[in-house]
């Protein structure tokens, strides 16, 4: 007999009154109790001997650490002709460093029960430290070799280039990366650091060298530019000591932030279909140009959003998911960056419905326009907050937010009054910026799939002018793919 049915016998026996309870009243949903209190732990503001920021949040319920390295050196920073200089110099950092080899590092990584990260984006780099409090000294001096004293030995640059070179060539065979890569560059041109792929493009990989990484290390990599940020079971007087005699000696002023650069609205809608012969399913990508993460627009963005596809239960996913099941999944979003980032709503939707799926798009991007009822706008106010604290449960996520504190100057009581702010929202603020920053008359379609099945149909629904395109004319000729070392 199973544990469970010995159990179950025991409370049938016992007289227990199951079959007297009054079930639950399943006819409607159960009543959401009060938002969740959010009180973060006071954030302590501190300085190495070369000024570099530290911030610290103590959290003492289990023995580890969470040290992050941001800086501001992301594909911004970037020559115009180099573009993924940024991301190879911080996937470098960790293939070779102050003597050691990549499998060195990683043996001693290892060994120290830590893990250690790197990566770029946009406007950043970061260096990630996850390790056990008492591994913490050897861990950070060897997060600070990486950071700080990196090798970029040329063997591993080179196949470093060929993974990248094969990640681009199989683009060709990924309608979700292609869609992707033509709606950034649709919406902000090749010449703007949003529409160009942070990796670079098969051209400035094949003649990227470690002088070129050297040079962005050197320019970009100072502590004037760079915030500590470090979560968990340490206090002030314990880990300052050791960040010291870690990041102390680090020198260098701020390198210059680059200005905003400049980008033109969606000024009507168009229409762009990739073929993909064969295709089963097309790739579906709606957007314009949307709001920088400072705007004073935030709160009543994030709200208006999960109403329209920022949440399973968002308008856009019930319609194409649960009402037509054309999709999977349908989504849109927010890219909340220092610039303005891209609003996106998308779906792969099978084939033969592709038009349908078009039609139902509009149909919910028009009817967000309208003003939201009271209850559909209290259970989206209810999903931002009741989710909200979850960001903080482990030393990464809590890291990860005082790293946006940092990055974007907010204010220390910022999470304390995210749910607050968020509860305020108003249906006048939701009308509002769905008719400022969603206007489905200016926006840019992206479609990939089999042009042969639905060319006539998405034509047919005369939402613009309809442009073909090619894999190759999104992507170019397929890199060649070296098979030699050595470039240095």
């Amino acid at each position: 007999m199973s544990r469970w049915r010995e159990l179950a016998g025991i409370w049938l026996l016992s007289g227990a009154p199951l079959l007297a309870q009054t079930p639950a009243d399943r006819s409607r949903p159960p009543e959401l109790g009060p938002p969740p209190s959010f009180d973060l732990p006071e954030i302590s503001h501190l300085s190495l001997s070369n000024g570099l920021p530290v911030l610290l949040l103590e959290k003492h319920e289990v023995p580890i650490i969470q040290v992050d390295l941001t800086l501001l050196a992301g594909s911004v920073s970037e020559p115009a002709e180099r573009p993924g200089v940024a991301a190879m110099t911080a996937t470098m950092l960790d293939e070779g460093a102050a003597g050691r080899s990549a499998l060195g590092l990683a043996d001693e990584v290892d060994v120290l029960g830590a893990d250690l990260s790197t990566g770029a984006g946009e406007h950043t780099t970061s260096v990630s430290l996850h390790v056990p409090v008492a591994r913490l000294e050897p861990a950070l001096a060897l997060m600070a070799d990486v950071a700080l004293r990196p090798d970029f030995p040329g063997a591993e640059l080179d196949r470093q280039r060929v993974d990248r070179l094969t990640e681009i060539l199989q683009w060709r065979d990924e309608p979700a990366a292609i869609a992707g890569l033509e709606f950034d560059r649709t919406l902000y041109g090749s010449a703007h650091p949003y529409g160009v792929p942070n990796v670079g493009t098969a051209a400035s990989l094949a003649a990227m060298t470690v002088e070129d990484l050297r040079a962005f290390h050197e320019e970009h990599y100072r502590p004037g530019s760079a915030t500590l940020v470090i979560v968990g079971d340490v206090t002030a007087e314990a880990v300052l000591p050791l960040l010291e005699r870690a990041f102390g000696a680090w020198q260098g002023p701020a390198g210059g932030a680059p200005e905003e650069a400049p980008v033109e609205q969606v000024a009507e809608r168009r229409i762009l279909l990739i073929d993909k012969p064969g295709a089963e399913q097309s790739e579906i990508r709606i957007g314009r140009i949307g709001a920088a993460r400072l705007t004073d627009d935030y709160f009543p963005l994030v709200v208006m959003n999960t109403i329209l596809g920022g949440s399973f239960t968002s308008r856009l996913n019930q319609n194409l998911r649960e009402d037509k099941g054309y999709s999977y999944g349908a989504f849109s979003g927010f890219a909340f960056r220092p610039w303005r980032g891209p609003f996106l709503a998308a779906a792969a939707v099978q084939t033969e419905v592709t038009a349908e799926a078009l039609t139902e798009f509009m149909r919910e991007l028009r009817g967000i326009l309208e003003r939201v009822p009271e209850d559909e706008l209290e259970r989206a106010r209810n999903y931002v907050a009741l989710g909200f604290p979850s960001t903080f449960q482990t030393v990464a996520g809590t890291a990860g937010a005082l790293g946006e504190l940092a990055l974007y100057d907010l204010p220390d009581d910022y999470f304390d009054r995210y749910i607050e702010r968020t509860l305020a929202v108003t249906a006048e603020e939701v009308e509002r910026v769905a008719a400022e920053y969603l206007d489905p008359d200016r926006v840019a379609i992206v479609v990939v799939g089999d042009l042969e099945r639905i060319e006539a149909p998405v034509r047919a629904l005369d939402l613009g002018t309809v442009e073909t395109m090619s894999v190759e004319d999104v992507l170019g000729p397929a890199p060649r793919i070296p098979t030699g070392s050595g470039r240095n």
